[in-house]
């Protein structure tokens, strides 16, 4: 991956191949059951593979953590039938996952989603739109939350819909300031038809939990993403400044950048220290493993960024440069402050847990 990451994110290239070969290595099901193709690994083993792929390029590992996301899902909560149907397809990667639950209209405030899935004899017929789907357009099978009852989370439901079904569509392909390796649009559903069997785990009014349970995992992978491209950044730039000569020596031996070394790496050793202990605890199913995901991924995310930045900074003009790389790897970790919940949704969700504990005590 690293020696294509520059072009691929010039020439705005999907590198779909590329992730099939990663799933020849069963990096397409890292956390799912060997009976249906899964890898059968834990979480705290899939936070350091991303890590190690982000080293190489942040917006390839982050979509190949959307897709582990998604066949996670379809094997902790689908039937056997789906199980059997789909986690090997998802596994080898010959079908590409995507993740749809944010809406124009409902970003941080997923549970308020207007799309609507309507029992029509043994289907279901999606209307709505969804906003800033990674892979939309080129993923072959969409995990997508949709309503089936009443307003809020218990009216939620989780549908797989097939990129060929009749009436799906997809937006114009958004013009970002990164993950420029993967595709982003709208999914657009004007009354899909999707067979009641596609209803995920068989059971309406559980798409909501699925989603966010999906989430806990999705939060922990893309601050590993974040600090593998902040471990990059870091090691370019402290080999940068130790060759780099200025004012009679090498600029490793100003104190000024050492210091700034120093608290860099410590960001990045708190860093990894958090994710994988969330990862630990996701693993144990421990009580607390939802704050401590939503702590991992605000921490990682936003230290990561600043890593990043100073990285940057430490290079002076040459790291404005792309061919430094430097520049993508700022614009690649900038959204992971965004997506899988802002992280000031993760604020609330740490600060919700915290309230809930001290009442109780």
């Amino acid at each position: 991956m690293a020696p294509f990451a520059l072009e691929w994110d010039e020439s705005k290239h999907f590198p779909v191949e590329e992730l099939r070969e990663a799933a020849e290595l069963g990096m397409g099901a890292i956390y799912c059951s060997e009976d249906v193709g899964g890898s059968g690994l834990r979480r705290l083993d899939g936070v350091r593979i991303f890590e190690q792929l982000a080293y190489a390029d942040p917006a390839v590992a982050a979509f190949l953590s959307i897709h582990n996301m998604c066949t996670w899902m379809v094997d902790h909560y689908g039937t056997d039938e789906q199980r059997a149907e789909w986690v090997p397809r998802l596994a080898s990667m010959e079908t590409v996952a995507s993740y749809c639950l944010t809406e124009p209209g409902a970003g941080s405030d997923a549970a308020a989603l207007s799309t609507k899935a309507v029992r029509s004899g043994d289907d279901y017929v999606l209307t709505g739109v969804k906003q800033f789907i990674s892979g939309a357009g080129s993923s072959d099978l969409y995990v997508l939350m949709a309503r089936t009852g009443d307003t809020g989370a218990r009216g939620i439901s989780t549908f797989l819909v097939e990129r060929d079904r009749p009436g799906l569509s997809f937006g114009a392909q958004e013009r970002k300031m990164g993950w420029h390796a993967q595709p982003t649009a709208q999914v657009i559903l004007d009354e899909v038809r999707v067979p009641a069997a596609n209803l995920l785990g068989a059971q309406e009014g559980i798409g909501f939990g699925i989603a966010m349970n999906g989430l806990n995992g999705g939060r922990l992978n893309i601050a590993a993403s974040s600090l593998g491209g902040a471990q990059a950044a870091f090691d370019r730039a402290a080999s940068y400044v130790a060759s780099r000569k200025a004012f009679g020596g090498a600029l490793i031996d100003e104190p000024t950048i050492r210091f700034t070394l120093a608290d860099m790496a410590t960001s990045l050793q708190a860093s990894r220290l958090m994710l994988w202990q969330a990862a630990a605890a996701l693993d144990a199913d421990a009580p607390d493993k939802v704050e401590q995901c939503a702590m991992a991924k605000r921490f990682v995310t936003d230290s990561c960024f600043t890593v990043a930045d100073q990285a940057l900074q430490l290079h002076g003009g040459y790291g404005y440069l792309s061919e430094y790389g430097l520049e993508k790897i700022v614009r690649d970790l900038r959204v992971h402050r965004i997506l899988e919940g802002t992280n000031e949704i993760m604020r609330v969700v740490v600060g919700r847990s915290i309230a809930s504990r001290y009442r109780e005590s």
